[in-house]
C-alpha cells in the first residue's frame, strides 16, 4: 500500500492496482462543503497523478466532497476501467467514467480480469455525521475486499463514517485482517462539536470490536477541517486494551508541498 494523502491509498495485490478516493490537488485551495461550510487543503499528494501509473479500479466512498474526490482526482476517473461507489455517485458520474458501479451497503460486486484472482467487493455501511445527517452529508460507503488465498480475513476500508450501528455490524458479518481506518474527527465551526468522521476514541472502540491484525490510519491530515491528527490517535491507541496500539502501521507520508 502507498498512502498518497488524505483518504487516497494505492493498493497493489496479485496484479491489481486499486486506488481509493482520489485526491491529487495541490495545497492552498479552499473548498466549499455546502451548507456554509468550507475547508482549506494544507498539503499535497505524495505522488502526482502523472507518476501514479495505470489504475485498474477506483473505490470511491463518495464523490460529493473534495477531500475524497478533488478536481485532479475527478480527471483521473475517466482512465480507470471501473469505478465502484454509491448508487447516487454512480448516477452522478454518468458518462465521465468508463464503468461506474453503484452499491448500497452490503451489496457486492466482483472485479474480474484475465490472469488475476477475482476480488469480491462488499459495500459496508457509513454514516458521515451525527444522526439524521444523511440528507445534508450525503450517502457514503466503505469497502471490504475478499480474494482467494487470504489467510486471516478481508481487507476493510472503512470510508468516512462515525461510530454507529452500521459499522458495528461489520465484525458480526466478516473477519477483518487489515483495516484502512478513516479518521480526522472532521468538524466545522458552523456545526460546533458535531463531528463527521471517526474520532480517535471512536476508532479505538471500533477496532476493539473488529480486532484486526493490522490497522492503517488514513484521512487524518492535510485539511483544516480535520480536528484530530496522528498525535491524538497514537495517544488513544496507546491507552487501549488488547495491545491495539501495536497494530497501528503508519504508512510513510511525505507531501510534495505543504501550506
Amino acid at each position: 500500500m502507498t498512502h498518497i494523502g488524505g483518504p487516497t491509498v494505492l493498493i497493489e495485490v496479485a496484479g491489481w492496482r486499486i486506488l481509493t478516493d482520489p485526491t491529487f490537488d495541490p495545497p492552498g485551495r479552499r473548498y466549499s462543503f455546502g451548507w456554509g461550510t468550507s475547508s482549506r487543503k494544507r498539503s499535497g499528494p505524495t505522488v502526482g497523478p502523472d507518476e501514479l501509473g495505470p489504475v485498474d479500479v477506483v473505490l470511491l466512498s463518495h464523490e460529493h466532497h473534495a477531500d475524497n474526490l478533488d478536481d485532479r482526482g475527478r480527471a483521473l476517473l475517466g482512465g480507470a476501467p471501473v469505478v465502484v461507489t454509491t448508487r447516487a455517485g454512480a448516477r452522478r458520474l454518468g458518462r465521465t467514467t468508463r464503468e461506474a458501479r453503484g452499491l448500497r451497503p452490503w451489496d457486492e460486486t466482483v472485479l474480474d480480469a484475465p490472469d488475476r484472482p477475482r476480488i469480491t467487493v462488499t459495500a459496508t455501511p457509513c454514516r458521515h455525521g451525527p444522526p439524521l445527517s444523511r440528507p445534508i452529508a450525503g450517502p457514503v460507503v466503505g469497502f471490504a475486499l475478499r480474494w482467494p488465498g487470504q489467510e486471516h480475513g478481508v481487507l476493510w476500508i472503512t470510508g468516512d463514517t462515525v461510530l454507529f450501528h452500521g459499522v458495528r455490524q461489520v465484525p458480526q458479518r466478516m473477519t477483518v485482517d487489515t483495516m484502512v481506518l478513516h479518521l480526522g474527527a472532521v468538524r466545522f465551526p458552523l456545526t460546533g462539536p458535531l463531528h463527521y468522521s471517526l474520532t480517535a476514541d471512536e476508532a479505538v472502540q471500533l477496532c476493539t470490536l473488529v480486532q484486526p491484525r493490522t490497522i492503517i490510519p488514513v484521512h487524518y491530515e492535510g485539511w483544516s477541517h480535520f480536528s484530530q491528527g496522528r498525535d491524538a490517535v497514537e495517544r488513544a491507541f496507546a491507552a487501549a486494551p488488547d495491545s491495539l496500539g501495536e497494530r497501528l502501521h503508519w504508512l510513510p507520508l511525505r507531501p510534495a508541498g505543504t501550506v
